[in-house]
């Protein structure tokens, strides 16, 4: 199949996106918690690793029952990270460097300790009872409903002072805002205005398909497939269709209206503020045209709907061939796609597939179509850290050991010292570091070129350079051998094979048409750049990037 890039000039489509996790990035202030001035301090490594963006977990005020996505405040910075000064001096600090940066947005729900809902908890007659959703008992005397939570149990609590439930999608301390009232849409855009008062180039939009419910607020069906999705799902969140307690046809207005609001921020240079909203739908029968549906029929709603299409695949030249397809076919015409491996939610992909194939799925991840979102530390390498039960923070983790964070979440590694220069030596970081962090490490690794910092940094490099890698057509090679995926990547007169061997024999592919080939970047270090006699040999777990000649 071959795409073409149909619109010029945004700088979201062109740029990778570099995932931070605050907590664990750098600790400035030494009391073992990664913070905004940590971030700052390490903006010039970013500039060199050749990123676009930098996208923040959540930094609000937050009791952090789920580390900062039950908030407290959506207009300020929680003080285990900083101050607003501290925020605002990171935003100029990356801009300096021609850096964005994107904060996470959590619309779904507040925290139980917000002011919000101290006021809507406090009595039925209270002006904000309306802005969360609270219903009655059900005539059997239970929940109003049976959607169950991800966090486990209902997704509905007891409120003991006014007899009522609450409803939470999530954790009990974390109630649903109701967007059926005008005044929380209100007051949430008002926060949106606050942060690009700031200078916030855009939001990644936390769970951004849940938003709206059915408005009758109906049973989930059963799930017939349960356990089958390939997709990381909990067993029993997986018993049930989430077809009412989230993507309700109404949300698609109120991106439009989001959407509007972001455009009135933009300019004419193309500096566009931009929405990136978590979309997981993979238990909805057709879910990718659900998906899909999140870019508006006039792309006029989320920039980047999240595609996590590849995380939870086997490593598997056909089937990840086969989802970059089929989410080619989805987009709307003119829509842009995006890519992720890992993020802080899932296991690290170095991890979930062995430290050669990393390297494999880093060059994947740089030069298939789309906006790639890099999760920090992957250009490294990391794999996911053994946590001791009593060091265990993720509340996920405690309810479900086996589904834990934590391993993901670990800190930075800048050196080899103690404490892998996240924090001074003689503080405990809030997780421990992982036991090779002596040895993966960016300083060990950026005086390396064969590392897996040399490779990223030598893919970002290639990319930034190339506009077929940036922006061209993506076309995939139907006849590559049984484990090889090969696709073309072509922009104007300039053309690129990306070849990837997922498996460990050799392989040879047959160079298109009559082309001659030069290798720009191999994940084998000790590569010729030379091809040989229009075949590219390819070792096991081997991939290139190869520029063609003589295509047209």
């Amino acid at each position: 199949m071959s795409v073409e890039w149909t619109k010029q000039g945004s700088w979201w489509r062109e740029g990778v996106i570099y995932q931070i996790y605050p907590r664990s990035f750098a600790d400035a202030n030494g009391d073992g918690i990664g913070d905004l001035r940590g971030i700052t301090g390490k903006l010039d490594y970013l500039s060199w690793l050749g990123v676009d963006a930098v996208w923040l977990n959540p930094i609000y005020p937050s009791p952090m029952a789920d580390f900062g996505y039950d908030i407290t405040d959506h207009a300020d910075v929680d003080p285990l990270f900083g101050d607003l000064s501290d925020f605002e001096r990171l935003v100029a600090g990356a801009h300096q460097r021609g850096l964005k940066v994107i904060l996470d947005f959590v619309p779904n729900h507040t925290s139980s300790e917000h002011p919000w809902f101290v006021e809507s908890r406090s009595s039925r007659e209270n002006g904000k009872r309306g802005w969360y959703y609270w219903r009655d008992l059900a005539p059997s005397g239970g929940p109003p409903n049976n959607w169950i939570s991800p966090f486990g149990g209902s997704q509905w609590e007891f409120d003991e002072k006014t007899s009522q439930y609450y409803l939470h999608t999530f954790h009990a301390s974390q109630p649903d805002l109701n967007w059926r009232n005008p005044e929380v849409e209100e007051a949430m855009f008002d926060a949106a205005r606050f942060w690009f008062d700031r200078g916030v180039d855009g939001f990644r939009i936390d769970v951004a398909n849940f938003v709206m419910k059915d408005p009758e607020l109906r049973d989930n069906p059963t799930n017939p497939t349960a356990g089958t999705s390939s997709y990381k799902y909990l067993g029993f969140y997986d018993t049930q269709l989430h077809l009412n307690d989230k993507g309700h046809e109404d949300i698609h207005p109120l991106y439009r209206r989001f959407r509007r609001l972001l455009d009135s921020y933009g300019g004419a240079d193309g500096s566009e503020r931009i929405a990136m909203g978590e979309v997981h739908l993979f238990e909805w029968p057709d879910w990718i045209r659900h998906w899909a549906a999140y870019y508006g029929g006039k792309l006029d709603e989320l920039h980047l709907p999240l595609n996590f299409t590849l995380v939870g695949l086997p490593w598997d030249a056909r089937r990840f061939r086969r989802a970059v397809d089929e989410v080619e076919d989805a987009l709307p015409t003119g829509a842009w796609p995006n890519l992720a491996l890992g993020s802080h939610d899932e296991p690290r992909i170095a991890t979930r597939v062995g430290e050669k194939q990393a390297r494999i799925a880093m060059m994947l991840l740089l030069t298939l179509r789309g906006t790639p979102i890099l999760y920090y530390g992957d250009e490294l390498g990391m794999e996911n850290a053994s946590i001791p039960p009593e060091k265990a923070q993720d509340p996920f983790g405690r309810h479900d050991p086996s589904l834990g964070r934590d391993p993901q979440r670990t800190p930075m590694r800048w050196d080899s010292s103690p404490n892998a220069g996240f924090c001074p030596e003689g503080t405990e970081p809030w997780l421990p570091l992982g036991d090779d962090s002596g040895k993966v490490n960016v300083a060990l690794q950026r005086e390396d070129p064969r590392s897996m910092l040399g490779l990223t940094w030598q893919l970002l490099a290639l990319r930034r350079d190339s506009p077929a890698l940036r922006s061209g057509s993506y076309e995939t090679i139907e006849d590559a051998p049984e484990g090889c995926l090969a696709y073309l990547r072509r922009r104007g007169s300039e053309s690129a094979l990306v070849a990837l061997n997922f498996g460990a024999a050799e392989l040879s592919l047959r160079l298109p048409g009559k082309a001659r080939g030069r290798v720009l970047v191999c994940t084998h270090p000790d590569r010729s750049d030379q091809t040989e006699g229009g075949y590219l040999r390819l070792r096991g777990y081997e991939g290139c990037v190869v520029g063609l000649s003589g295509t047209r």
